[in-house]
C-alpha cells in the first residue's frame, strides 16, 4: 500500500470526469501533469498538460493531504471534461507515472488507515448500489457508523467484563464478588441487544438486496396486467387468451422506498402443452424463493376450484390475496377471503384504483418499520447470530461458575463481533469484500 495509484472514479460519457490519485508522491503527480495552484483543499483551475507540453484538458483539481483525505493517505483530484477521449488520453498520462488501482483499492486504503471500519466500507458500495430511497438512508446510517457504535458498546461491556474474569481465574485468592456478581446483568443485556440487532437484521435484509414478490394465480386472473399498473410500464404481454404467460417476467421497482423485485408467472393448473406445464413448474418455482406471495383473483368471476387449491398451497406462506378487476361488476369480494383470515387488497389494474393501497401494504409486509435498518448485510446477520449464540453458553456456564469457559465464550462473541467491523477478519474476506468494489472507489 505505499505505491502511488489512480483510477477514474465516475462513469465514462458524463459532463465532467472525477480521477483519483493517491500515495505518496500525489502532490508532485499532480504538479507535474496540472499547471493551476491552490491551497490545499481549495479548487484550483489549469491545464492538464503532457511531458512535451502539450494541453490534454482544461480542467479543475484539489490536493488533500494526509490524514485529512479519503483515503487517509496524500490524495489529488483531477475534474476533467468527460469525453472519452480526453479521459483515456489523462489517463494514460498518470499510467506513466503510477499504478492504476484495483476495485475499491481507494476505500481498502481508507479502512487499512483506520478512516472507517469494515462495516462502514461496505455501506460505501451498498449506498452506491442502493435502488430505493430507503436502501440508500439505511447505507447511510451504517457510512455514519450507527451499526458500529452499537457493536462497540456491546464490544466494550464484554471487554470489561472479561478482563475482569481473566483476572479472577489468574488470581482466585484476590476475587471479588463484583466481578461475578455483575456478570448475568452484563451477558443478558448483551444477548439482548445481538438478538435485537440479528431480527432487524433478517427484514433489513431486504432494503439492502430487494424483496422477492411473486404474482401467481389461475389463468386470466390478471397478473401480467398486475405486473405492468404496479410496475407502471407494459413489461407483460396481456391478451384476453389464458395462458399466454408462459416464464417467469421478473421487473424492480421502488414501493415506499423499498427495492422489491415483482416476478409475473404462468396460469397455475393442470396444463397439457408440455410448454404451459413447463411454464407452470416455474410459476411454482419462483413462488417458493419468494419472500411474499400476491395470490390474483378475478374479482368478476367465480372462486373456481383452482383459486381454492391455490389458497391451500399457498396457506402459511407470506401472501396478500388481490382481489383483481375491480372496474368491473363484482360477484365477490375481499370480505370473502378475510372472513377465513386472508390478508386481501381490492385493485383494478386497468383504472389504477387501490393500487397505492397495495403498494404500501407489500411494503409493510416486507421491510422493516424502522425508517433505516442498521443491519441489511447477511454476514453481519450470520456474524451476530454466532456471537448471540456465544453469549447465551456463557450464561449457561455463568451458573455453573465455569469462569474458564464463560472467559472463552465471551473471546468467541467478541471474534464474532469483530469480523462486522473488521478487527478480527481475515486477510481473504478483506479481499474478497473490495473486490466487488467498482475501480475508482
Amino acid at each position: 500500500m505505499n505505491d502511488l495509484i489512480y483510477a477514474l472514479a465516475t462513469p465514462v460519457g458524463g459532463a465532467i470526469a472525477v480521477v483519483r490519485i493517491s500515495g505518496p508522491g500525489a502532490e508532485a503527480l499532480l504538479k507535474r501533469v496540472f499547471t493551476g495552484r491552490g491551497a490545499p483543499r481549495e479548487m484550483a483551475y489549469g491545464r492538464v498538460v503532457d511531458g512535451a507540453g502539450e494541453t490534454l484538458d482544461e480542467a479543475m483539481a484539489a490536493f488533500f493531504p494526509a490524514p485529512r483525505s479519503y483515503t487517509g493517505e496524500d490524495m489529488a483530484e483531477l475534474y476533467l471534461h468527460g469525453g472519452q477521449v480526453t479521459v483515456r488520453r489523462v489517463l494514460a498520462l498518470l499510467g506513466c507515472h503510477a499504478r492504476s488501482a484495483r476495485p475499491g483499492e481507494f476505500t481498502e486504503r481508507a479502512f487499512l488507515a483506520g478512516k472507517m471500519d469494515l462495516a462502514q466500507a461496505e455501506a460505501v458500495m451498498d449506498l452506491i448500489n442502493a435502488g430505493a430511497e430507503r436502501s440508500a438512508k439505511s447505507a447511510l446510517a451504517q457510512l455514519e457508523g450507527r451499526l458500529s457504535a452499537r457493536i462497540v458498546g456491546v464490544e466494550r461491556e464484554l471487554l470489561d467484563a472479561l478482563s475482569g474474569l481473566e483476572a479472577a481465574i489468574d488470581y482466585p485468592e484476590e476475587l471479588e464478588d463484583d466481578v461475578t456478581s455483575a456478570l448475568p446483568e452484563v451477558l443478558a443485556a448483551a444477548e439482548q441487544e445481538l438478538h435485537a440487532l440479528a431480527g432487524a437484521g433478517l427484514s433489513g435484509r431486504v432494503l439492502r438486496e430487494g424483496a422477492r414478490v411473486a404474482i401467481v394465480g389461475r389463468p386470466n386472473a390478471g397478473k401480467s396486467s398486475l405486473l405492468n399498473a404496479l410496475a407502471g410500464a407494459e413489461r407483460a404481454i396481456v391478451t384476453r387468451f389464458a395462458g399466454t404467460t408462459r416464464d417467469v417476467l421478473e421487473e424492480t421497482v421502488s414501493m415506499e422506498g423499498v427495492p422489491v423485485t415483482l416476478y409475473d408467472t404462468a396460469g397455475i393448473r393442470a396444463a397439457d402443452d408440455p410448454v404451459e406445464r413447463i411454464g407452470v413448474e416455474r410459476a411454482r418455482l419462483a413462488a417458493e424463493r419468494a419472500d411474499l406471495l400476491l395470490v390474483c383473483f378475478d374479482a368478476a368471476a367465480p372462486l373456481t376450484e383452482e383459486d381454492l387449491a391455490l389458497l391451500r398451497e399457498t396457506e402459511g406462506r407470506p401472501r396478500i390475496a388481490v382481489c383483481n378487476k375491480s372496474d368491473l361488476p363484482a360477484l365477490w369480494s375481499a370480505e370473502t377471503l378475510a372472513a377465513q383470515g386472508i390478508s386481501a387488497c381490492t385493485v383494478s389494474a386497468e383504472t389504477g384504483e387501490g393500487l397505492a393501497s397495495l403498494r404500501h401494504a407489500i411494503a409493510v409486509r416486507v421491510a422493516p418499520e424502522q425508517e433505516s435498518a442498521l443491519v441489511t448485510n447477511a454476514r453481519h446477520i450470520e456474524a451476530l447470530q454466532l456471537a448471540a449464540a456465544s453469549v447465551a453458553e456463557a450464561q449457561q456456564n455463568a451458573g455453573g461458575a465455569e469462569l474458564e469457559l464463560v472467559a472463552t465464550d465471551l473471546r468467541e462473541t467478541l471474534s464474532a463481533l469483530g469480523q462486522i467491523t473488521g478487527r478480527t477478519a481475515a486477510a481473504d474476506l478483506i479481499e474478497r469484500i473490495f473486490s466487488k468494489f467498482c475501480v475508482g472507489k
